[in-house]
């Protein structure tokens, strides 16, 4: 699977030749000036919670590419009063089938409210399923006994975890993450963006690597194979 980061907790992953995008959030990233969210392409557009630095993009490029919007219900119903409504609401717990791929909605512990001030449901993450592999993205969350379910619902080939701290899990509970989902990938998403955020690469990567496992750090515009 090709995975591509855009900075923040955005990033693609090709599935089937479809393009998976998860929390677009690009214009207002200053790390992310040299995206443009003219260029990427979506089949379908994933959003773990109301955010704005998740969804400040997701009407825009929805509305260019004709992406389905994956999301849960208090989103779908603020996208469709906003004018976008090809969606498909989901909540924590449940699954669907797409086609092309299946989605697993997971626990997320953490706040959503969207950039209206509206309420934004349950925030979340994702397993998504298919016959090129499975990961897992965990959303915007703290550490929780429920990630030791995972095991139980997918072998994961990698899982895009949070790991900024301060508003979520930092490195070392990500690798707790980890060890509970039974995953030895891992790619960083939630940091550096804003001053909150900040960490040190080298000793994020390092809390990986004496746990034995990999954390990938990768460049805003980067992709690898995965």
């Amino acid at each position: 699977m090709q995975y591509t980061y855009y900075g923040h907790s955005c990033f693609s992953v090709v599935i089937n030749g479809k393009q998976l995008l998860f929390d677009p959030f690009i214009t207002y990233n200053e790390l992310a000036a040299g995206i443009d969210i003219n260029s990427i392409k979506a089949d379908y557009i994933l959003v773990s919670h109301g955010h704005s630095d998740h969804i400040a993009d997701c009407i825009a490029i929805a509305t260019r590419t004709g992406a389905k919007v994956i999301t849960n219900w208090e989103i779908h119903e603020w996208l469709n009063k906003n004018g976008l409504t090809n969606t498909h609401p989901m909540n924590t717990g449940g699954t669907w089938d797409f086609g092309d791929f299946r989605v697993r909605c997971t626990v997320a512990q953490h706040s959503s409210g969207l950039p209206d001030g509206s309420y934004g449901g349950n925030p979340m993450g994702f397993i998504i399923y298919s016959d090129a592999g499975n990961f897992y993205y965990a959303g915007d969350t703290a550490l929780t006994l429920d990630m030791q379910l995972i095991p139980r619902w997918a072998k994961l080939n990698f899982a895009v975890l949070p790991i900024g701290d301060n508003f979520t899990m930092n490195a070392s509970d990500a690798l707790v993450c980890a060890e509970m989902i039974q995953c030895q990938q891992v790619i960083g998403v939630h940091y550096d963006t804003f001053g909150y955020i900040k960490i040190d690469h080298q000793a994020a990567q390092e809390v990986f690597t004496r746990g034995g496992k990999k954390l990938h750090l990768v460049g805003i515009g980067d992709s690898i194979t995965i």
